[in-house]
């Protein structure tokens, strides 16, 4: 055999082992980057840290929390959904910081009856103070395999997007006396737990315990973020270029968006005059 050509050989091998690694690497690992919160082993990090899950059953939910609290990032997780019949069964994954006055960025999966479209939630607490849903039907099963849900958290905007597809924005309109995430830093959580009284059809279908445990599964964390530790950022001690930290909807992405919100968009908030008779909240008339 040609020497050249083992050698060739086996620097690809190398080569390939290094981009596995460094994939790894970038895509994170669950030991390294979270705690298992609540569950008593229902939560499990599987795969050498590649792989984590979260179960139901009529006991308990589980849940997971990220070790480090984040002030502005672009975060990304795949997620894969518990499949058939999840009614009554919510998958929360969100930022959130602590106290009365928390502020905090949801998306919640609101479970189904089989064959029936999964309600995808958002919302947005600033100061304590939420009411901002926005809720979507997807354009795919998020029960069949891994899909992308990630947040854009800048001092300028937040925006929402599912597979790189932005799905909601929330501009930073401070300068309008509306109230913004960008003191407070937030850790990322999830938790797989029964809502019965409410997720499904507001709580006129119940949970079928017959089908539990109820298993959701995530992978490929990635976390583009300015980390808070000891009351300062990891950003503010040299020159950071990252350009999700001025990242904002394109041409593109306001198209792709408006898409989204046409086809989709089973509620928003803006829009419920009822919920709000003495007038719509004051960010929808200048968003």
């Amino acid at each position: 055999m040609n020497s050249k050509r083992v050698i060739s050989n086996e620097k690809a091998v190398a080569c390939l082992v290094l981009i596995s690694l460094f994939m790894a690497v970038a895509a994170g690992n669950f030991y390294n980057d979270f705690d298992l919160t609540w569950g008593d082993g229902r939560a499990k990090i599987l795969e050498n840290g590649q792989l984590l899950t979260l179960s139901l059953d009529k006991a308990s939910g589980s849940g997971f929390k990220s070790k480090n609290q984040y002030l502005f990032g672009k975060i990304d997780m795949q997620l894969k959904l518990v499949p058939g019949n999840s009614a009554g069964t919510v998958t929360a994954y969100y930022l959130s910081s602590l106290g009365s006055t928390h502020d905090e960025i949801d998306f919640e999966f609101l479970g189904n009856l089989s064959g029936d479209p999964y309600i995808l939630h958002t919302n947005v607490f600033t100061q304590g103070k939420g009411d901002r849903e926005q809720q979507f039907y997807l354009w795919f099963d998020p029960t069949k395999d891994f899909h992308t849900y990630s947040v854009l958290w800048n001092s300028q905007v937040i925006i929402f997007s599912v597979d790189g597809t932005p799905i909601r924005e929330f501009k930073n309109l401070a300068s309008k006396g509306i109230a913004f995430p960008k003191d407070q830093p937030m850790w990322l959580y999830s938790s797989l737990w029964n809502a019965d009284d409410w997720a499904t059809r507001g709580g006129l279908v119940k949970t079928d315990w017959t089908q539990a445990p109820f298993t959701a599964s995530y992978r490929s964390f990635n976390a583009q973020a300015c980390t808070w530790s000891s009351g300062s950022s990891s950003c503010s001690s040299k020159s950071n270029n990252d350009s999700w930290m001025t990242q904002s909807l394109d041409t593109t992405g306001q198209q792709r968006i408006k898409w989204v919100q046409k086809n989709y968009m089973i509620y928003n908030y803006c829009t419920d005059t009822k919920r709000f008779p003495q007038g719509l909240p004051p960010e929808c008339s200048l968003a």
